[in-house]
């Protein structure tokens, strides 16, 4: 086959099986914002804004460019999502031409001089790129605008570039490959760091090919060089030349007097300057490879170059500008995310170091200087106090590999790998009531009913007094294997090349995120039963299975190649570790992270779908050898694609289409819908979901921008501050009366409380002014002094440190402003409140709490406060949770007084009815109620918010007589939340109760009986599952049984007769499997209220069966506690009193039936339990 002919077929091939991924995620993208990361993606792409560290600039700019196709500002999105459409469509073009160069070179490769033979290749390789092309992940990735797909594209095309670099290497012109490797590889860092992980295959590729005889301590040596380029590059290269950059301005400025700007401009000629005479010299000197090498560096800069995008942009000041990096410095801190958690891969402190306390040899550690521009002395600055301003850990609680590093997740660690040793500290062993506590502890411990969580908060409370181990090497590779590569790699590759589960986030049990097969007897060993899983979870669109096939044709042709050619096998190994668990390594995941993190491991997944096509390449060459036909190479491809793209995309097609689903834009504009209009009014975020799904509503496409979205996490940062006292389109600057140099970094992060006017309550404008004032008085100096302490003992950042002397702050009421903003309708007037009185936290604050609280100080009632209600923390809400006012998806902060639901503490705030009402039918659904769209695990979860809402405003409605409303919003919930696509059923019965109070009898009985069939489908599997099973999974099957029983009781409430004769006997029939996990005292006794159920549906005799089932466990109840001592019956006085009271609750219940004869029969033998209960009559009154 001549080299034409080869070229044409591969190209052929190639540009088919683009086509093929390019319709497939053409048909499937998202035609708008997506939930988490890409609203905000989209709006500073197509803005060319800044977005979160460690930024992606390339992205961007190219997704500006896709942006300027849309042809309206809704579209953007969808334009924008093609970035992502056509990245993927090349990465799989680019993996099939990967995959013909590898088989190309293989031993097995024939001339491909017939038709059959060429079908037998190119189809072989057509296999494994669109194996990858209908990957759960990579399609995930592929139809949304995040940085993954084009990543993967870069990664794609980097291997390429290395095999196409190897064919032509040692030739004249070909380490063109190598530079234009080195550009690609620059250009990464423009987009996602993930490319990198390429370099180690890359240049084993390079050793392999120039060395003829390869040892063991050269093939070392040879790796080790390759990772060492792999860390060059990522760890020192760029972050020196940053480093670079950000000193020469400083220096030059500082030091030398010059303009802003100067330095950098000059290290930029400095810059120039060397690699035009280091290239000059060395190729005077021939030094071949060395001019090649600081070539190859030059053009990673030039790549690099793409991060320009970021200062220019962020010191145009745009709208999104996280982090401001307007200079070289700030630039690095960028790139180093330096805003998130500090991690250490290879020793470092692990999570029992907040147990510790302070290191007592060294307990400060220097934080970084922050420079700022003083424009007075044109001079940069240093703002922050920064030598000894931090904590440093405890050198006794520190680790080699610390995987176990997040305090935050301390529990969860506990729970993995063991709960930590502990003992009474020395000094406070003769303690007799510590003793008391920790034996008692302990107690708990040799029964089992401590947590992971409860460990830690036992450690939290009495660390002082406690000697605490920390977790040992052996728990750290536990907790590696077991978790962070067992849980949070090999299960997403299971996902992608065996099967999933479902689409619900997995939090380490066998019902949701785990592979499957759809082999039932590898499926029912590893999850239970999986022929009697619910109806929900057959019908869960993400539940796919693909019989371990292309797992097993991965292994095939990973065999296969190493069998073949070792060196190349050795390539694709190194390049799937790299991508995959030396990733886990270095990302040292938390149990449990917010969301899964497959998305991020596609590389790996990649590399797999190469072996994957040189099985089937495999397959088809030894089937020609076994079948004498010429034609069965091609056919066995042929099966091969069946049998795993095929399967794949039949598979995954559904939970993989997201056209026309519109829930995320409709949530964002629901959430704006619900603010008050061109107020100025403001409303405080928390999370990603919320945050960005606004920032896309209001950048992208114009949507109220009259609010000013104030995301708390981020108000503890001085370049956020600083954003948000500007005007961005209609809505004002946040009103603030604190300067730049008040909040800058370093200054006021934190201030402590010391109770010294603790009886005086302040004004809260006196208290932000005390906060606010650089006043001697004010800082934690001055009480040092005061009490006669050195204060040079304690960092200077400690001694600038405010304090505030009281936690009690009134905040005054302006009444007038009140009512002319319109926070208050008139005529609720009268119930606004003079003043509220907040208590602060006694231990201190953070920044962003201290800017809310001068937000609330210098709004003076002008402007509404919204809250979103991603929380339900007092700081949150400035800790007023008794002054809110549900509208519609949001909290508005209002001057009246709703005290905490005691019941339910989660149903904060009042409500304006009809305020509320005109909000809700007025709320923007998308096409939510379509059966055609995938409602996917977000979707499902925002409902949340929105049923539980409209469930308030609905009950509130009915109290005030406004039936026909009530009915509508009842109405308008179950038609755009249908029950069988969003599924959290426990939110359904304050429906099922709104309905009866409304007489709609046929409504509230439909809905009851769907959800009864829910959780009835559910119970029904966990009856198939045996008692250990079931053991294991307690806490989720007695939580659906009282979800069950919650939903019975709502019936029962309201007497429904028709549905009591069948839905008591059902319930009753579906929770006996699980008498176990309750015992029978307590199951039966749990059924006491559907014996009035049975009465009430007629049925005396099966009443009468379950009240001898009940007045049996009494009976046998009352005889144990006869037999305990006195003293043990005083012990549990209070408890046995109230089992007395049950028992004759029961009674009174059976005779209120008018089963008086049955009644008198039970009295005589409560009497008898009685006598045999010797409990004196005065010792129950006398405790």
């Amino acid at each position: 086959m001549s080299i034409s002919t080869f070229q044409l077929w591969n190209r052929s091939f190639g540009w088919g099986v683009f086509s093929v991924a390019l319709l497939t995620y053409m048909l499937t993208v998202e035609p708008t914002a997506s939930f988490w990361d890409a609203g905000e993606y989209i709006a500073t792409a197509a803005k060319l804004q800044v977005g979160h560290p460690p930024g992606a600039p390339l992205f961007q700019m190219i997704g500006a460019f896709f942006a300027l196709f849309a042809m309206s500002s809704e579209n953007i999105a969808l334009m924008v999502n093609h970035m992502s459409v056509f990245s993927s469509a090349f990465t799989i073009l680019f993996l099939f031409w990967t995959l013909t160069l590898l088989m190309k070179k293989l031993p097995a490769f024939e001339t491909l001089d017939n038709t059959a033979e060429r079908l037998t290749f190119f189809g072989s390789a057509a296999v494994g790129a669109l194996a990858f092309c209908f990957s759960d992940s990579f399609w995930f990735n592929a139809v949304e605008a995040e940085v993954y797909a084009m990543a993967t594209f870069i990664l794609s095309l980097l291997f390429w570039l290395g095999l196409r670099w190897e064919q032509d290497m040692n030739t004249p012109r070909g380490d063109r490959w190598l530079l234009m490797i080195s550009f690609i590889i620059g250009l990464s860092f423009g987009v996602h760091f993930m490319g990198l992980l390429t370099i180690p295959a890359i240049g084993m590729i390079y050793y392999f090919k120039n060395t003829p005889k390869v040892t063991f301590k050269g093939f070392i040596i040879a790796n080790g060089v390759s990772v060492a380029v792999l860390l060059f590059i990522f760890k020192l290269l760029l972050p020196t030349t940053l480093a670079f950059f950000g000193n020469a301005e400083v220096f030059f400025v500082n030091k030398m007097g010059l303009p802003f700007n100067s330095g950098t401009l000059i290290a930029g000629f400095i810059i120039l300057l060397f690699f035009y005479y280091t290239l000059r010299y060395t190729q005077q000197k021939k030094w071949i490879n060395f001019n090649t090498i600081i070539l190859c560096v030059l053009f990673v800069l030039v790549g690099f170059s793409s991060w320009l995008m970021i200062p220019i942009r962020a010191n145009a000041n745009t709208v999104i500008n996280e982090n401001a990096p307007t200079d070289a410095r700030a630039l690095l801190a960028y790139y180093n995310l330096e805003q998130y958690p500090e991690t250490h891969l290879f020793y470092g402190p692990l999570f029992s170091d907040v147990y510790a306390g302070q290191d007592e040899t060294a307990p400060y550690v220097d934080d970084k200087p922050k420079y700022e521009r003083d424009y007075k002395t044109g001079k940069y600055i240093i703002v922050n106090h920064w030598e000894r301003a931090k904590i440093n850990s405890n050198s006794k609680h520190r680790g080699v590999l610390p995987r176990m590093w997040s305090s935050e997740h301390a529990g969860n660690y506990m729970n993995f790998t063991g709960p930590l040793e502990f003992s009474i500290a020395p000094e406070y062993q003769n303690s007799e009531r510590l003793r008391s506590r920790v034996n008692e502890f302990r107690e708990d411990i040799r029964e089992g009913m401590v947590t992971g969580d409860d460990y830690h908060q036992f450690f939290r409370s009495l660390s002082p007094y406690l000697v605490i181990e920390k977790p040992s090497f052996l728990s750290s590779l536990q907790f590696l294997f077991q978790y962070q590569i067992g849980y949070m790699y090999w299960r997403y590759f299971m996902w992608n090349f065996t099967g999933r589960q479902n689409d619900v986030a997995g939090t380490y049990n066998v019902l949701n995120g785990n592979w499957i097969s759809g082999i039932s007897f590898i499926d029912n060993m590893r999850l239970g039963n999986q022929d009697e899983i619910s109806e929900d979870s057959k019908n869960n669109n993400a539940r796919n299975t693909y019989f371990f096939l292309p797992f097993i044709l991965g292994l095939i042709g990973l065999f296969f190649i190493y069998q073949q050619d070792p060196k190349r096998f050795w390539i694709l190994l190194l390049f799937f570790l790299f991508t995959g668990l030396a990733l886990k390594i270095y990302l040292n995941e938390r149990p449990f992270e917010p969301r899964e993190r497959d998305y991020a491991l596609v590389g790996s997944f990649y590399v797999f779908a190469i072996w994957i096509g040189m099985g089937a390449f495999y397959l088809a060459k030894k089937a020609k050898t076994l079948i004498k036909f010429k034609g069965i190479a091609p056919i066995l491809v042929l099966v091969c694609f069946l049998a795993v793209p095929l399967l794949m995309a039949f598979q995954n097609w559904d939970d993989h289409d997201r056209s026309d689903r519109y829930t995320a834009q409709s949530m964002a504009k629901s959430y704006l819908q619900s603010i008050q209009k061109d107020v100025g009014a403001m409303i405080f975020t928390i999370g990603d979901n919320d945050t960005f799904a606004l920032w896309y509503a209001q950048e992208i496409e114009g949507y109220r921008t009259d609010v000013k979205t104030i995301n708390t996490s981020l108000l503890a940062t001085d370049w956020y501050i600083d954003q948000m006292k500007r005007k961005t389109y209609e809505s004002d600057p946040i009103p603030s009366q604190m300067t730049h140099s008040v909040y800058a970094y370093g200054n006021r992060d934190y201030i402590k409380h010391e109770p010294i006017l603790d009886s005086v309550r302040w004004d809260i404008k006196d208290f932000v002014n005390w906060v606010a004032s650089d006043h001697p008085r004010t800082k934690y100096r001055s009480l040092l002094e005061q009490a006669g302490d050195d204060p040079r003992r304690l960092p200077k950042s400690t001694q600038e440190m405010v304090f505030y002397p009281t936690n009690k702050i009134r905040v005054n009421v302006n009444k007038g402003n009140v009512l002319k903003s319109g926070i208050v309708k008139p005529e609720d007037q009268e119930l606004i409140v003079p003043f509220i009185d907040i208590d602060l936290p006694e231990g201190g604050m953070t920044k962003n709490q201290i800017m809310m609280l001068d937000i609330l100080a210098n709004n003076d009632w002008e402007r509404p406060i919204y809250f979103t209600g991603g929380s339900y923390a007092e700081a949150e809400y400035i800790w007023m949770k008794d002054y809110l006012q549900l509208e519609g998806l949001v909290y508005k902060l209002v001057p009246i007084k709703t005290p905490q639901n005691k019941e339910n503490p989660y149903l904060m705030g009042r409500l304006d009815t009809d305020l509320m009402y005109n909000i809700v039918m007025n709320w923007s659904w998308g096409n939510s109620e379509s059966p055609d769209i995938y409602h996917d695990i977000e979707t499902r979860k925002n409902s949340i918010s929105f049923r539980s809402n409209m469930a308030r405003l609905a009950d509130q409605l009915i109290l005030e007589g406004k039936k026909e409303k009530a009915k509508n919003i009842l109405d308008l919930a179950m038609q755009k939340m249908p029950l069988d696509y969003f599924g959290y059923y426990s939110l359904l019965v304050p429906f099922v109760d709104a309905y009866y109070r409304l007489d709609d009898t046929v409504s509230a009985q439909n809905l009851a009986q769907k959800v009864a069939f829910k959780y009835r489908d559910e119970l029904e599997y966990f009856g198939s599952l045996t008692r250990n099973e079931q053991y294991m999974m307690g806490e989720e099957i007695i939580t659906q049984v009282e979800r069950y029983r919650t939903l019975m009781e709502a019936v029962l409430v309201h007497e429904d007769k028709m549905l009591l004769k069948t839905e008591v006997d059902a319930f009753i029939g579906a929770v006996a499997p699980f008498k176990n996990l309750y015992g029978d005292y307590d199951y039966y006794t749990s059924l006491t209220d559907f014996v009035e159920g049975y009465y009430k549906a007629g049925q005396s005799t099966k009443a009468e069966s379950l009240v001898e089932s009940i007045v049996t466990q009494y009976e046998a109840r009352f005889a144990m506690i006869a037999q305990l001592s006195q003293n043990n019956k005083n012990i549990l006085i209070d408890r046995i009193k109230g089992e007395i009271l049950d028992f004759q609750e029961l009674i009174f219940r059976v005779e209120y039936q008018g089963a008086t004869d049955f009644a008198k029969g039970l009295q005589a033998r409560f009497d008898q339990s009685m006598e045999q209960f010797e409990i004196e009559e005065e010792d129950l009154e006398n405790q």
